[in-house]
């Protein structure tokens, strides 16, 4: 079946956060939205179907987990990963980041040190000092346009750190991190008893050639030390379905994280969850495969734009995801400046590169999940910007 991602939807009327957000965050409503790390293509018909047929029946009842819903995550990360795991590991959770945050609560006390490598997803901060934890970073390095682990100095911090909190893959780099990365985190963290948590809801969306590898399967060490945040989300666009899981080796772990979680209900799930999550793992690879590829089309499309008319903007090649870090330092400008180049000059609406750590500034961050048409309509509209600035 060959899927259609040059239609384009209108969302407006449906309260989508990319949409309805933007008054609230820049007064207007008339940008072009990539921005909100979902896609404008439509979730897939067969998850939906999967919905439409439960909505048959009238009632819309407390929903148990079946069998079929772990089945159906087992045989994918097998089949995809070669991951090994039995319905015993597996624990649903409503979204990565409240996943997180029970971890965090489960495993941590208030004062521990939590550790992050910025720039990175901006909830990991926001967890770690909301939930009174001390918060920790290790700045990544910026080497031949991808950022890499400074691990000489991940090495000198986790001698005093609690948890290590990892985006594999990286937001907003797009980096899959090599096996020798994550084996040197995985013995640095096993060495001073420091507990990973491995955020990996963009695995799915790794782009050909690169390989993802979950953490837990790097060594025994890592699998020990290690609770893994997964979810068909960001892959076939269902972020509102609030469906993701954890898988945990470690017995002892695995049973404080139980035990934390059933104390306050935590794994109820909706009506909606499981069967959403069995139809996108049971019937998604192909569409899945199909829109890997068109995503790869945009994020080409963007960087040779970039390279040919706007070349002191660089398009830092994601490895996995739709989203693209925009490397904007060559312009000069300070970030509030950088900030209304894009929005009021461009008509764009980006998530400013600052949001993710200090380190971000002079960085921005494009959303190309969508149709072919808008991103071209958006790199227009930045070209025109771009040449009204006094380029040297």
């Amino acid at each position: 079946m060959i899927y259609n991602f040059d239609e384009q939807i209108d969302r407006r009327g449906t309260d989508a956060e990319k949409i309805d957000g933007m008054r609230a965050i820049w007064g207007r409503s008339d940008l072009i939205p990539m921005w909100v790390a979902d896609m404008d293509f439509a979730t897939p018909s067969f998850v939906v179907d999967a919905i439409r047929r439960r909505c048959e029946c009238p009632v819309l009842g407390y929903t148990a987990k079946p069998d079929s819903y772990y089945q159906a995550i087992i045989r994918w990360v097998k089949a995809r990963y070669g991951m090994e795991v039995k319905q015993s590991q597996l624990h649903y959770v409503p979204g990565i980041v409240p996943g997180l945050g029970m971890a965090l609560n489960a495993f941590t006390r208030p004062g521990d040190k939590v550790l992050i490598m910025p720039p990175v997803y901006h909830p990991f901060a926001w967890l770690v000092t909301r939930n009174r934890r001390e918060l920790i970073t290790c700045p990544l390095v910026l080497k031949d346009g991808h950022y890499r682990m400074d691990l000489e100095l991940f090495r000198r911090l986790a001698k005093d750190i609690k948890v290590f909190i990892l985006c594999n893959p990286h937001n907003p780099g797009g980096v899959v991190w090599t096996r020798k990365e994550l084996e040197a985190i995985a013995a640095i963290c096993a060495e001073n008893n420091v507990l990973v948590f491995s955020d990996e809801i963009h695995a799915d969306l790794t782009l050909p050639p690169y390989k993802h590898v979950p953490f837990a399967l790097i060594s025994e060490e890592a699998r020990e030390h290690s609770v893994t945040f997964m979810a068909p989300s960001k892959a076939f666009n269902m972020p509102g379905l609030a469906a993701s899981h954890v898988i945990i080796y470690n017995k002892e772990l695995l049973n404080r994280f139980h035990t934390y979680v059933e104390a306050g209900e935590l794994d109820m799930g909706h009506v909606f969850a499981f069967l959403a999550v069995e139809a996108a793992y049971s019937h998604g690879t192909e569409w899945l495969e199909q829109c890997i590829a068109y995503i790869q089309g945009n994020i080409d499309y963007v960087d040779e734009c970039l390279k040919t008319h706007m070349p002191k903007i660089k398009a830092m090649r994601p490895m996995a995801s739709y989203l693209i870090w925009l490397d904007c330092r060559e312009l000069g400008l300070p970030q509030k400046e950088l900030n209304a180049f894009f929005v009021e000059k461009a008509g764009l609406a980006l998530n400013d590169g600052e949001m993710f750590g200090k380190e971000g500034i002079g960085f921005m961050r494009m959303n190309v999940g969508c149709p072919r048409a808008v991103v071209e309509r958006a790199m227009k509209q930045l070209e025109a910007t771009y040449r009204g600035l006094p380029i040297a």
